[in-house]
């Protein structure tokens, strides 16, 4: 199969920082040693001895791969000895038969790198992930098929899932412990009981991960309340819950009907997830140290979810449900390493905790941190004005998603001409996925945010041949639940109606012309350009609605946060690398910009505003802003 490579991560020599040698350099000539690793009475066993899992999670695709060793390290320094990972299929599967296992997305050198700092390997290669990630990294493209079953006995699904999990397993062959690789155990699907009941799937999820994996161990996870709807037989079962839980209760129901079966929490949650619009989350280590240390006494395994977070670059951070709650861009997590690599009093708590239990061995020497550099003020001198630079349109008589015009994320502009409205109308969208702006004439109207079921606003005055415009952005699909089959962009039709004489007249706008609005640099890149000069800020305080871009200037690179509270809402770009959403609501109002990711010198930063900012400005922080509301 093709692969492409989309990042453009500079080398840690380049940068300075945290210089990394591949396998091949860094690694001496050792006999590979088969080992074993499976389910004894009571305990996981290693070669045949008693062995509790201590796992760190963390995700390759949220961290600049430079850094990969370092954040490896900082885990095996907090006591951990296995690394639990999620494998992205939208990450690694852009577009149907195209596969992307390069650069960020090397996993292979991912666990190699686990293996080269003596830590073990817990693979979760999904389909259906969770995570907080677009979709819960199931791709985009699966909803171009119409009636598609998600996680579901359906043909086009499950050859799609065999299709993905050859690719991953050809990956990471000879990486399984019974090779000499790291890798102890594989998952099979994930937290299936909270999406139905179809053991029939799981049992086909399961043998598609058995033909491409191999002689692994395999496990499935869920919660208390209901492993046993979709657990197998065959498989090891093991639990997902919190800081703060009854530790016996939890396992009450698994040892009442495997008692000799070894315990593991598979996600022991340390902190939780950020939402726009919500309060900044964190959880008291207290709650987090207690838990593990009574785990840990009695021979329980478990995975810190999350140990190390990330960040959710670009478009990937998604959106839980009920509801809509779109997820920002930092996966910081309070957890013990902070989004950007720093130690925080959890990570000392635990390691303190952690030195506990190493049958007498020292931990390792915590590796360097990345100290964080200020940038001065600076301001972006370019714009290109969106309703200048449209690109050419779509045109129907109704409506499309973006799946339906082949466009999986960024933003998507509808237009039709309105009829002779004396007194205006209601309009109503069914129903804008996710954020919609109105304009009438290129006037702002007014906003529909799915986030609070807005779904109708009232239109001035209009005249026969008047234009609408319905600019709309997609933000996360949602990644929990039924509702992951999440379409994009006005998802049904848009409809005015009419109030004469205590009569209501519905009117269903047809003729549209939509123009795509992807979230692609070149694209960006492609549009017309003038000095920010030239315009002016509008009689809401902004400046226009488009891309913006600008150079700033490093002495020498080190990690930094850019600020954004004066900008609307949108995406940015550093030198090529999508940093991720920006928006005014927070609590999020940095960004995180890793310091292999800059140059020494100019640096060149663009932001597609949909809102159009109050102020051109940014400058680099050495702390992040993570818990402003406006």
């Amino acid at each position: 199969m093709n692969k492409i490579v989309k990042s453009m991560v500079l080398s840690a020599a380049l940068c300075g920082l945290f210089p990394m040698m591949s396998h091949a350099e860094g690694s001496k000539a050792v006999a590979v040693q088969p080992q074993t690793f499976e389910a004894g009475k009571g305990s996981f066993m290693l070669n045949g001895e008693p062995f509790v899992v201590k796992a760190a999670e963390l995700h390759y695709p949220r961290i600049p791969k430079p850094y990969w060793d370092q954040r490896i390290k900082m885990c095996k320094a907090l006591g951990m000895n296995t690394v639990c990972l999620y494998v992205f299929w939208n990450a690694h599967e852009p577009t149907p038969g195209v596969y992307d296992f390069e650069g960020q997305n090397d996993l292979a050198e991912f666990v190699r790198l686990c293996k080269e700092n003596d830590m073990y390997v817990i693979l979760r290669p999904g389909p259906y992930v969770c995570a907080e990630w677009e979709m819960g990294g199931l791709p985009w493209w699966l909803l171009k098929k119409k009636d598609i079953r998600l996680r579901e006995m359906d043909p086009y699904f499950v050859e799609r899932v065999g299709l993905f999990e050859e690719q991953v397993a050809k990956q990471v062959k000879g990486l399984t412990i019974k090779d000499g690789g790291p890798i102890i155990m594989v998952q099979v699907e994930n937290e299936y009981g909270s999406y139905g009941i179809d053991k029939e799937y799981v049992s086909t999820i399961r043998d598609i991960v058995r033909k491409n994996f191999g002689d692994v161990t395999l496990f499935q996870c869920d919660w208390s309340s209901n492993f046993t709807n979709n657990g197998l037989d065959d498989l090891i079962w093991t639990m997902n819950f919190g800081t703060g839980a009854n530790i016996d209760q939890q396992f009450a129901r698994l040892k009442e009907l495997r008692p000799d079966s070894p315990l593991m929490c598979s996600e022991f949650w340390s902190g939780w997830f950020d939402k726009w619009g919500a309060n900044h989350e964190t959880r008291p280590a207290e709650d987090m140290i207690a838990g593990i240390d009574e785990m840990l006494s009695k021979g329980i395994s478990f995975s810190l979810y999350m140990t190390h977070g990330g960040t959710n670059w670009g478009h990937w951070a998604g959106a839980n449900s009920p509801g809509f709650a779109p997820d920002v861009t930092s996966y910081d997590y309070d957890a013990p390493i902070s989004e950007s690599g720093q130690t925080t009093p959890k990570y000392w708590q635990l390691r303190e905790t952690l030195a506990k239990y190493t049958d007498g061995k020292k931990l390792p020497k915590v590796p360097a941190l990345i100290k964080p550099i200020s940038i001065p003020e600076f301001r972006l001198t370019e714009v290109a004005p969106l309703f200048n630079s449209l690109p050419k349109s779509i045109t129907s008589e109704e409506v499309k998603t973006f799946e339906d015009i082949d466009q999986g994320f960024g933003s998507v502009l509808y237009r039709t001409q309105l009829p002779t409205l004396e007194n205006g109308a209601t309009l109503t969208v069914n129903d804008a996925h996710d954020y919609a702006q109105v304009f009438v004439n290129g006037k702002y109207v007014g906003k529909l945010d799915r986030r609070n079921g807005e779904k109708m606003l009232q239109l001035p005055a209009t005249k026969k041949g008047d234009t609408l415009d319905i600019l709309v952005e997609a933000m996360g699909r949602i990644n929990f639940g039924r509702a992951i089959k999440d379409y994009k962009g006005i998802t049904d039709n848009v409809v005015l109606t009419v109030d004469r004489e205590g009569y209501e007249y519905v009117c269903d706008l047809k003729n549209w012309e939509m123009f795509p609005l992807p979230d692609k640099l070149e694209f960006y890149d492609s549009m017309e350009f003038f000095p920010v000069e030239a315009f002016t800020p509008g009689e809401n305080g902004r400046m226009p609605i488009g891309v913006y871009r600008g150079t700033f200037n490093v002495k020498k690179p080190s990690d930094t946060f850019l600020n954004f509270e004066t900008w609307g809402k949108g995406l940015v770009y550093v030198n090529g690398h999508p940093l991720g959403r920006i928006w005014e609501i927070g609590p999020q109002q940095t960004l995180y910009a890793p310091g292999c990711w800059l140059k020494k010198g100019e640096n060149e930063i663009l932001v597609f505003d949909i809102m159009g900012p109050r102020d051109v400005k940014s400058a680099g922080l050495d702390a992040p802003l993570l818990d402003q509301l406006l």
